[in-house]
């Protein structure tokens, strides 16, 4: 079978999207024109033929494949195996993108245009997609008459520019192309035009081995991310574009790792990364490496306060509650730790599974996109982001299909003509609405606008009372924004009058549907009643009285608990408190106090204790502020801990700052009154979660 890419194409969008796609939405979802899709269906049908299938039209345009399902079948088979004969405008953009950064520093467009094997006027589409994307990531594209086309910008930013790239748009093509290196077969081409699959497979190899296996497993998107950003790395610095003098900065964790890596790769390819290139990869490895949930219960107070208000939010947007679920607590505050820190570096994330989040939940997106707007207001989320979170919502509401439909009418003086197309344009553009009605003017004024979740207007209604969004019959991209943001600030209004999961889940709690195992159940009470009692037991508040350090007083708090059988080794305790210190501030903004902890293996029981300094001590705050600790608390874990036990401390940490009420007991030094307050928290717990009514 022969058949272009843009053939291809427009056979598997009328496919996947039977009688909706029509000869112009095609034109605008392929970038060309309406007669460049025309002429192309001439050769679709002869295509088709061979299937014993037609391509026909419906009552509205649109475009359906006629014919027996099986033929229908075959033809998807077919097209599966078949490799288009030309480049796709991806690939090209691709080849254009690598051209720039690699045999710069400028060109002639006809010397580009005659490279690509494309024309001029193509060209200069492909440059403007291009300079719209580098733009992004602080890189620019730049044409001046007499000079030609030029891109400026830092090495780094060049390097996530192209990183990112690959990863949008070839993610597939990467997978399988590690696939056939990981089988052992010898691929001689570069992939996709740039990396050798020599370098390619060893430092797949390399990663797999020295951090997917040792240190922590990555998720499928970050590990492919790393293994190009090395690779990417490598042949950068190979040819001489090397990253800008950095900073000096601490060694970390990271940096050890990646160092170890980049030793091996000097190794075998004979290939030395700089010491710039080993902290511009460990960015990235921090930004990507996704820890085990369990060892993240009680690591950021903040953060996990954050979480906490972003759970009830989207709670209370959709009717539902998951504020008591912890296994949505915890897989967030371990998804978002290094999910905000890729933020703060302007890291690109990447997420397959965006636009198909974005279309089977719509709801759950907007609810989530509105509540990390609520609560993280320094923080601007991407689609991508959003899309991962969304996913883990939607994990805790066991991916139940959204009941809620969201019914939209479109108001015009006749009701006829325009309102037509704009109808349609709004049902293609916003997947989340799933009814649109026509009414003329005269119509609404008797209708019940009540019964509609949107109004849409192409006219200034003379109507009070009635919310409604005025737009341009032909739908401008600034109209579909202001529909989108209307929803996403009225998602709470939308399901107060429509369940979000349908009727039949409205009386039964989430996730407890069926009865739980009560053997399980009764081994979760002991969990939380030994943790508690363990907790309320070793309680106390000391006075540091003349220590020279927080060190000091720490080894003093410790060596107590080693008398007492709490800790079997003071000293091992103390090096796991000192490498948790060593990683991030542990002070408390805002308040005097700074939460010490750490679980080790020589932890017997859990322990919470507080210490009173006379004379404050100036340690780092958990956003990276100096904190003057009056206040130390000191909190103790084994490192084999139940999901029960994880929690009772992760509900500690997060009462620390609930309220200001909260930061006066805790800092208070007042043992009475703290241990009352534990006790407050413990039994709203088994109230909610265990005695119930």
């Amino acid at each position: 079978m022969f058949i272009t890419f843009r053939e291809k194409s427009i056979i598997e969008l009328i496919v996947r999207t039977s009688g909706k796609h029509t000869v112009h939405s095609l034109s605008t979802y392929l970038n060309v024109s309406a007669r460049t899709i025309q002429r192309d269906l001439k050769s679709v049908e002869k295509l088709l033929q061979q299937f014993d299938l037609a391509v026909k039209r419906t009552a509205s345009e649109g475009l359906f494949i006629d014919g027996n399902n099986e033929q229908i079948y075959r033809l998807v088979q077919s097209l599966i195996s078949v490799n288009p004969t030309d480049e796709t405008p991806e690939e090209r953009k691709l080849s254009l993108l690598i051209t720039l950064l690699h045999e710069g520093p400028s060109f002639k467009m006809q010397v580009l245009a005659g490279q690509l094997g494309i024309s001029t006027a193509t060209l200069t589409s492909y440059l403007d997609d291009l300079t719209d994307w580098l733009h992004k990531f602080s890189v620019r594209l730049t044409r001046r008459k007499g000079v030609g086309v030029e891109i400026e910008g830092e090495e780094g930013h060049k390097r996530h520019a192209l990183a990112s790239y690959f990863l949008v748009y070839f993610y597939e093509e990467l997978v399988e192309s590690l696939y056939f290196l990981q089988q052992g077969k010898n691929l001689e081409e570069k992939i996709l035009g740039y990396f050798s699959p020599q370098y390619l497979a060893l430092v797949d190899q390399l990663v797999n081995h020295r951090i997917n296996k040792e240190q922590t497993r990555l998720a499928d998107s970050d590990y492919i991310g790393l293994v190009v950003h090395i690779c990417l790395t490598l042949q950068r610095t190979h040819q001489h574009y090397l990253l800008g003098h950095a900073a000096a900065s601490e060694s970390t964790a990271e940096q050890q790792v990646i160092a170890a890596v980049g030793a091996e790769l000097n190794g075998k390819l004979g290939i030395r990364l700089t010491a710039e290139d080993i902290q511009f990869l460990a960015v990235i490895l921090k930004g990507s490496k996704v820890q085990a949930a369990d060892m993240v219960y009680y690591d950021s107070v903040l953060l996990g306060k954050l979480i906490q208000n972003l759970i009830a939010d989207v709670s209370a947007q959709l009717h539902v509650d998951l504020t008591d679920d912890f296994s949505l607590y915890q897989g967030l505050l371990a998804h978002m730790g290094p999910s905000i820190f890729r933020l703060k570096q302007n890291l690109e994330s990447f997420n397959p599974l965006t636009e198909e989040i974005k279309r089977k939940y719509p709801v759950l997106f907007m609810a989530v996109k509105q509540g990390l707007e609520n609560e993280f207001k320094d923080l601007d989320f991407p689609a991508n982001e959003i899309a991962y979170i969304v996913l883990h919502f939607g994990s805790a509401l066991l991916m139940n299909e959204e009941k809620v439909q969201i019914d939209a009418v479109v108001v015009c003086p006749t009701g006829i003509g325009t309102s037509k197309m704009l109808a349609s344009r709004i049902q293609k553009e916003l997947a989340e609405i799933n009814s649109v009605e026509i009414l003329s003017i005269n119509d609404f004024q008797s209708d019940h606008f009540q019964d509609y979740d949107l109004v849409i207007s192409t006219i200034r209604l003379p109507v009070t009372g009635v919310d409604y969004i005025m737009v341009s019959p032909l739908l401008s991209d600034k109209d579909i924004a202001s529909i989108e943001s209307y929803l996403q600030h009225n998602i709470e209004k939308i399901t107060r009058k429509k369940q979000y999961l349908g009727e039949e889940n409205a009386e039964e709690p989430l996730l407890k549907k069926n009865r739980p195992n009560v053997q399980n159940l009764l081994r979760e009470i002991k969990d939380v009643q030994t943790s508690m009692e363990a907790i309320l037991a070793n309680f106390k508040v000391f006075r540091g009285q003349g220590a020279s350090g927080h060190n000091q007083v720490l080894m003093d708090v410790l060596t107590q608990a080693e008398r007492g059988g709490l800790v079997g080794d003071a000293e091992a305790a103390m090096r796991e408190l000192a490498a948790r210190e060593a990683k991030g501030g542990l002070g408390i903004p805002d308040t005097t106090m700074a939460l010490f902890h750490c679980r080790d293996e020589t932890v017997r029981e859990l322990l919470f204790q507080v210490v009173h300094l006379d004379t404050p001590c100036t340690v780092k705050g958990m956003d990276g502020e100096p904190v003057a600790m009056r206040n130390l608390l000191l909190m103790l874990a084994p490192l084999d801990m139940t999901a029960r036990e994880q929690e009772i401390l992760s509900l500690i940490s997060s009462t620390l700052i609930e309220s200001d009420a909260a930061m006066m007991i805790f800092s208070s030094s007042n043992e009475n009154m703290i241990r009352s307050k534990l006790e407050d928290v413990f039994f709203e717990y088994l109230q909610n979660n265990l005695i119930k009514e």
